[in-house]
């Protein structure tokens, strides 16, 4: 179901190279008009970018707030070494905190799917710079077994094949790729973006999503940190139940975006952004 995600920012967005205390990260930067209700740093999940949020950003600006989506080290348009050790998830945890600190702590932090365990990562290294936590379609530990199978599939075409990323593309279109990634679309700038990624970037962060720990019981112990916990009606990357028993444990708010799958901010964007306007209005009802 999900839909792949259009690549033209709205009027109310600029595409530039953010700098930070760790290098420059490619953003799209969406601001309201007068004062803004507070900022949102926003990370996309694997094989993604800063794209698949465009559509939220004019409803979110409509309600008052700037938003700052990014792209990660390794991710599209924004650089990254070719060693696997950089793209350890406590090194992402450190981009994270970084690019905060760039566009003006306390935030708003959202991550989608691999992004929200990187952003899970951040606020456990250091939660001072967050005002709320959302979590989109992002389970409590390692993704589910098929998915790591098709992660598995992709990491070993990268990491043990003498193809390069075109041919790479080729061979993944051919087969059902993991529920994380949209690279099955086919559109021109699905396979531009592909082909923007760093394949250790790739490597490592799809090791990280079949390898991931439970780290439920840390997160809740972070004292005054409203958590929101978001998803489809159906996730095959962590099923819909874990989601729930997830926000269960974290005394998180819960919510469940009707018409769609792993990828809410695609799928269905003006809900999914009014439901995070909402919780960014009140993180505490």
């Amino acid at each position: 179901m999900s839909r792949p995600p259009t690549f033209t920012p709205p009027s109310c967005a600029r595409a530039l190279q953010m700098p930070t205390r760790r290098g420059p990260f490619a953003v799209l930067d969406a601001r309201p008009e007068g004062t803004p209700r507070g900022t949102a740093l926003l990370l996309p999940g694997y094989t993604g970018s800063k794209e698949d949020f465009i559509a939220m950003l004019e409803p979110l600006t409509a309600a008052g707030y700037r938003v700052v989506a990014v792209d990660g080290r390794g991710q599209y348009e924004s650089a990254g070494p070719d060693s696997q050790e950089a793209y350890a998830q406590q090194e992402l945890a450190a981009d994270v905190l970084a690019q905060s600190a760039a566009v003006g702590a306390p935030v708003h932090l959202v991550g989608h799917s691999l992004g929200g365990q990187i952003a899970r990562a951040a606020v456990l290294t250091d939660p001072e710079p967050f005002l709320t936590l959302t979590l989109i379609s992002s389970g409590p530990a390692r993704i589910a077994p098929s998915q790591q199978e098709r992660v598995r599939l992709l990491s070993e075409a990268l990491e043990l094949t003498h193809m390069d990323m075109e041919q790479v593309w080729a061979g993944i279109r051919a087969m059902e790729p993991p529920e994380e990634t949209d690279i099955d679309g086919g559109s021109a700038d699905l396979h531009r973006r592909w082909l923007g990624h760093n394949p250790a970037q790739l490597i490592a962060t799809g090791r990280q999503l079949t390898v991931e720990p439970d780290r439920v019981a840390e997160l809740a112990a972070v004292r005054n940190l409203p958590v929101h916990v978001m998803s489809g009606e159906r996730d095959d990357t962590w099923p819909v139940p874990l989601l729930d028993d997830m926000a269960r444990r974290l005394g998180a708010r819960r919510t469940v975006i009707e018409g769609a799958e792993h990828s809410p901010n695609t799928d269905q964007p003006p809900r999914t952004a009014a439901a995070l306007s909402a919780f960014w209005d009140s993180p505490r009802s």
